[in-house]
């Protein structure tokens, strides 16, 4: 599939970094900004509506507007109702819930909403660590309207880099009992959720961290850095370090670093579990090498296999709930999908937004009990910085009904048998 155009389900007025769909509310969420800059790009969180528009389409509905200050939202996390938004060097909790709110208004635009920053104060108590409590006037909190409300939680400082300092990552573990962040300064910080006590900060990485995430059952915590390494620890304990190049001897070690890692279940087998990585260029070249993804066993760590994703560089990447099917954006716009199983590639969309994919997520099977892919078997929301959320999808294969083909040979060999007789009377 080449270059093909991909209708747009939403556009922002500012640029995307963040999608992440709630199987609670059903919620699409998407978040990004103008930072701090003084340009007049607001920076926001918007929760949309996504429904199916006939078999294989979607459309979106901005159902509210969450006005996040002078700080966009970089990336983000979701666990029952709550919102981690990684912000310059802090992560920022809300809590949103669905539901008509008292004392709602209009904004030129016809978007209801309300003032939802609330900035530390004389009045904010500031934990040891490093936790601001959204405590005092809570009517300041809030950003209501007549779908969604959002209350401000708290604020942890997750980067401590003093040039710079960014949170890269955030994630729920899949209990959704942690918190985990990473970011420029290479230290993983780990906190329980929700009473947000830490429980482990230590350094991870000798550069930024990329990418984290956790195994089931809180038992693996993987971490990918810019300084080519990618680690799975045990506590603060470094158990073990991977190496795709096992399964591909010939590429020196220098040549490709790890961007992405994520875990996966495998279709049809309860117990299994995969984890994916991505492998890309350290350095551009002229004639651009591919990168890679690498499928490992879940549970020991091994590498099972290991293929090319195309030459453009991979800017993120996702896995589905079942396991099955792989999303990879691009930082030239592209995306993709890929077969878990298999590392081949099922669908492919060049440039289909005008620069870096940021992020990618999967729709779920269903949204608060309705089918919400139709007859897709697979549709992905990605976002990017020319402000566009779109869907890609592919549908579900049409089969004929066994009585169908039946009866239909049986037409055959009757219609054989007649054509016979016709051009052989004494034959039959």
């Amino acid at each position: 599939m080449g270059k093909k155009r991909v209708p747009d389900v939403y556009r922002a007025p500012f640029p995307l970094y963040c999608v992440k769909v709630d199987p609670d509310t059903g919620l699409v969420i998407v978040a990004g900004g103008g930072g701090a800059s003084k340009t007049g790009i607001k920076n926001a969180v918007h929760f949309l509506d996504l429904q199916l528009a006939g078999e294989y389409q979607y459309s979106a509905t901005l159902l509210h507007s969450h006005d996040t200050d002078t700080r966009a939202t970089m990336n983000m996390a979701v666990s029952n109702g709550v919102i981690a938004a990684g912000q310059d060097g802090t992560c920022c909790l809300m809590r949103f819930k669905q539901g008509t709110q008292k004392g709602a208004h209009k904004d030129g635009n016809g978007v209801q909403q309300a003032n939802a920053r609330r900035r530390t104060g004389k009045g904010d108590g500031v934990g040891q660590d490093g936790v601001t409590a959204a405590g005092g006037d809570t009517s300041v909190m809030k950003d209501e309207t007549a779908q969604i409300s959002v209350t401000g939680l708290a604020e942890i400082q997750s980067d401590t880099n003093p040039q710079d300092p960014l949170q890269k990552v955030v994630r729920f573990s899949p209990d959704q009992s942690l918190l985990l962040t990473g970011g420029t300064d290479g230290h993983v910080r780990i906190w329980e959720f929700p009473s947000l006590k830490k429980l482990y900060d230590f350094k991870a990485h000798g550069g930024e961290i990329e990418d984290l995430d956790m195994s089931p059952g809180n038992k693996h915590l993987v971490t990918v850095g810019r300084d080519f390494a990618c680690s799975v620890w045990s506590g603060t304990q470094l158990a073990t370090g991977l190496n795709w190049h096992e399964t591909m001897p010939h590429i020196p070690e220098k040549m490709y670093r790890y961007l992405a890692c994520r875990f996966g279940r495998v279709e049809d087998q309860k117990d299994a579990l995969r984890l994916y990585t991505v492998q890309i260029p350290h350095k551009r070249e002229k004639k651009r090498p591919p990168c890679y993804l690498t499928r490992w066993d879940g549970k020991s760590l091994l590498p099972m296999l290991t293929g090319p994703c195309g030459t453009e560089v991979i800017s993120c990447l996702a896995v589905s709930d079942s396991g099955t099917f792989l999303g990879l954006g691009t930082v030239t716009g592209s995306v993709a999908v890929y077969i878990a199983f298999s590392l081949q590639r099922l669908y492919y969309v060049q440039e289909s937004h005008g620069i870096v994919v940021t992020d990618l997520a999967f729709l779920p099977d269903s949204l608060k009990g309705k089918n919400i892919k139709g007859n897709n078997e697979m549709a992905l929301l990605s976002v990017a910085v020319d402000s566009r959320c779109q869907v890609h999808s592919v549908a579900n294969p049409r089969y004929f009904p066994i009585w169908l083909v039946l009866f239909l040979c049986g037409l055959m060999v009757v219609g054989v048998v007649l054509f016979l007789h016709y051009l052989f009377p004494g034959f039959i």
